[in-house]
């Protein structure tokens, strides 16, 4: 059966920050904690959130969250929402501030530890309505975590896990544009390679939810037509609009599922977590795209052609596409392979082995083998 579920209010223009107040009154958040990272502080994004809200004295702040959010992280702002007696969280930052939130969220709210609500350990059921509210506001235009139901963590024990359910949702985003203007390139170009990711795993996954497959098409068209611009001009405000429009949009769509770049950067991002999510994405994605091609859904929906048709590409075949990704990969400066990254063949059996376990394994259009994830390595070094 499917589940078709679009409930996150969202606030969307630019200068929409200053409606952040207005969120926590709505949703009954009077004491808030602020969750973000060190980078986007010293931005001063942090300064202009706090200068909306009606007594930032009474703000906390935990900036600590790593590039790629962990279990410790969760456990000392856990601690640090409970001792101040906070009510709510805004999130503010990339996808990692967001999960990170997330986290926190739940184990601040819940007994046990952090893997208790992992998916992969029956822990959907065991997230309730306790949760803690949060108001996300985005300040990349990637993972769209501002709209999504789960949070990417690793856990102590080095697995990269998936902490969903409805109650993980925020009560409200913000997406103001204007705060990735000053985004750095590299960061610009990896995490609107995660939207790209997002979208076109999204729609390839054999799940029946046709508004998700249209919302899908629609962000991939805006983060393809405006990855670039936003790269290279970065106050571009027209590009940066559809970049995080391009994200927010992946997000509502992939409640559909993703597949199988989703379950090897999962694995490879716990085993090795300075490597950056989307770029990894970014690399993989050719090497997925071509082991789709075969999927009777995919070949039924005629899916590499809309596809196709949605980033503006004359020819339709999954080699095209490969083609047209390691292409814009090159034009944004993103790494070749998995090689660049510092990847080694012999990390391949602990990468496989956690592809397998990985939540977005099972809703790939095909299901991979150990040799099917194997190529895709190969492929993609």
């Amino acid at each position: 059966m499917a589940l078709i579920n679009y409930v996150v209010p969202v606030q969307f223009d630019f200068g929409a920050v200053s409606l952040v107040q207005q969120e926590c009154d709505r949703i009954g958040i009077r004491f808030p904690m602020i969750v973000t990272d060190k980078g986007v502080r010293q931005t001063g994004i942090i300064d202009r959130v706090l200068a909306c809200l009606k007594d930032a004295s009474a703000v906390g702040v935990f900036d600590k969250t790593p590039s790629n959010p962990n279990e410790a992280a969760v456990r000392e702002a856990a601690a640090m929402y409970r001792e101040g007696g906070f009510d709510g969280i805004i999130a503010v930052g990339g996808g990692s501030s967001i999960d990170l939130a997330k986290g926190v969220a739940v184990c601040a709210t819940h007994a046990g530890p952090l893997k208790t609500f992992a998916v992969i350990e029956g822990g959907l059921s065991r997230v309730t309505s306790a949760t803690a509210p949060v108001v996300a506001i985005p300040t990349t235009a990637g993972t769209g975590s501002e709209v999504g139901r789960g949070a990417i963590l690793i856990l102590d024990d080095g697995r990269k896990v998936g902490i969903i359910s409805p109650h993980v949702l925020p009560k409200a985003a913000i997406c103001d544009p204007e705060l990735t203007l000053d985004l750095p390139a590299f960061l610009t170009a990896a995490t609107g390679m995660d939207a790209i990711a997002h979208c076109l795993e999204t729609f390839m996954s054999p799940a029946f939810n046709p508004p998700a497959d249209g919302i899908a098409l629609d962000g991939l068209r805006r983060a393809w037509a405006h990855i670039e611009r936003a790269t290279k001009e970065p106050h571009d405000r027209e590009a940066r609009l559809n970049m995080m429009s391009a994200s927010m949009q992946g997000a509502m769509a992939f409640q559909k599922g993703l597949g199988c770049v989703h379950s090897l950067s999962h694995s490879l991002g716990g085993i090795d977590p300075r490597l950056h999510h989307g770029t990894l994405n970014a690399v993989f994605l050719p090497a997925i795209i071509d082991f789709n091609k075969e999927s009777p859904t995919v070949l039924n929906e005629d899916k590499m052609a809309r596809i196709a048709q949605a980033m503006g590409l004359a020819l339709s075949s999954a080699a095209e596409i490969g083609a047209a990704i390691k292409a814009m990969n090159r034009k944004l400066g993103l790494p070749a392979g998995l090689a660049e990254m510092g990847v080694t063949s012999d990390m391949f059996p602990k990468i496989i082995q956690g592809a397998l376990k990985d939540h977005s394994h099972n809703t790939n259009p095909r299901v991979a083998s150990e040799e099917d994830y194997a190529r895709m390595l190969e492929q993609s070094m």
